[in-house]
């Protein structure tokens, strides 16, 4: 096996020898031995005739290896992605090699799309990082984890290698990887804490939205846990922790539960509340995840954008005495570490 650890540098040759006993076809051979790529793109380097097997190339996947057989394996040089580089101040809380975390602003689109062919963090980060993109599925570009919406701000791990990549995304699925997020949304729950379980998917109408899916009509589970943080009269700060990362999860569920974000006009009222907001007052706060190289733990914390604290800061002014920070007062544990 090649250590996990063990970097996978353009057109890098591996020499691997196949053990007696370990029969096996070539493709599922290798993935179980380069940790570091995906099956899929092991079966891409195959069929493109970058393995040999004893001295011949060789371009079927299905091949058996036996003990004694030599597997060479050759990483290709990565291809540019057909976009241009674009200049972009990035708000930067950690970056090395692997991987880098950025603070989000509002208004800044993650990929491109319809609409958005120019000016997007892929565009940015493609120019911030250059050489240092060592290829994801053998393209030289950078490797979105996961997404935030246009105007959700905050705390975004992007990765640099494939390792990375595969890596972090292990950690999105298995919740090992902790998201925290912080909203300020209409009207007082009733409790100061609760969980949403309901399954989204694509709105049936308006395909642009999402929506409460059950799962036998093709919804995907979707889990999210909320807390009151601070009550401010007529609305109130919650902190949201995701067991799921589905599209506009936090936003449906808080419209769900009766209490839709402020500034959210694709599932809330869009009540103007004095406060000129970019969008839904929803902020990715606190990112925790383990480096994909060295297994340190790693946390980074998103200072909140000046829209959000002017929000607090004005409600808190309206609610006068009767507003509270739950936390403060001790009605909440805060259990983050």
């Amino acid at each position: 096996m090649v250590a996990p650890e063990s970097l996978l540098e353009p057109d890098q040759t591996l020499a691997l020898t196949v053990v007696s006993g370990q029969s096996q076809r070539l493709d599922r051979w290798l993935t179980d031995r380069v940790t570091q790529l995906s099956r899929s793109r092991l079966q891409k380097l195959i069929d493109g005739g970058y393995v040999s097997r004893n001295g011949q190339v060789c371009t079927d996947k299905n091949t058996p290896v036996q003990g004694g057989d030599r597997i060479h394996l050759t990483i290709p040089a990565a291809q540019p992605l057909a976009l241009t580089a674009e200049p972009m101040a990035l708000a930067i809380l950690y970056e090395d090699d692997q991987l880098i975390i950025l603070n989000k602003p509002a208004g800044l689109v993650v990929h491109p799309a319809p609409g958005h062919s120019s000016g997007t963090l892929v565009h940015g980060l493609l120019d911030h990082c250059g050489d240092q993109l060592l290829g994801i599925g053998g393209v030289q570009r950078p490797g979105i984890v996961h997404r935030l919406d246009r105007h959700t701000t905050g705390a975004m791990v992007v990765a640099k290698t494939e390792l990375a990549h595969r890596h972090l995304q292990a950690q999105i699925r298995a919740k090992t990887a902790g998201r925290e997020y912080v909203g300020v949304v209409y009207g007082a729950p009733a409790t100061s804490t609760g969980r949403v379980d309901q399954p989204l998917g694509r709105h049936p109408v308006d395909r642009k939205k999402q929506a409460i899916i059950s799962l036998d009509r093709g919804g995907r589970s979707a889990v999210t846990h909320w807390q009151v943080e601070e009550r401010l009269g007529n609305f109130s700060r919650l902190r949201y922790r995701l067991e799921t990362g589905r599209t506009h999860q936090i936003r449906v569920h808080s419209t769900h539960i009766g209490h839709p974000l402020v500034g959210d006009r694709t599932y809330g009222p869009g009540r103007d509340v004095g406060v000129n907001l970019p969008g839904q007052a929803l902020h990715a706060e606190r990112l925790t995840l383990t480096h994909p190289v060295t297994g340190a733990a790693i946390v980074a914390v998103a200072p909140w954008p000046d829209p959000l604290v002017t929000l607090v800061q004005v409600l808190r002014a309206r609610a006068g005495p009767s507003s509270g920070n739950l936390l403060e007062q001790g009605a909440i544990v805060d259990d983050r570490q």
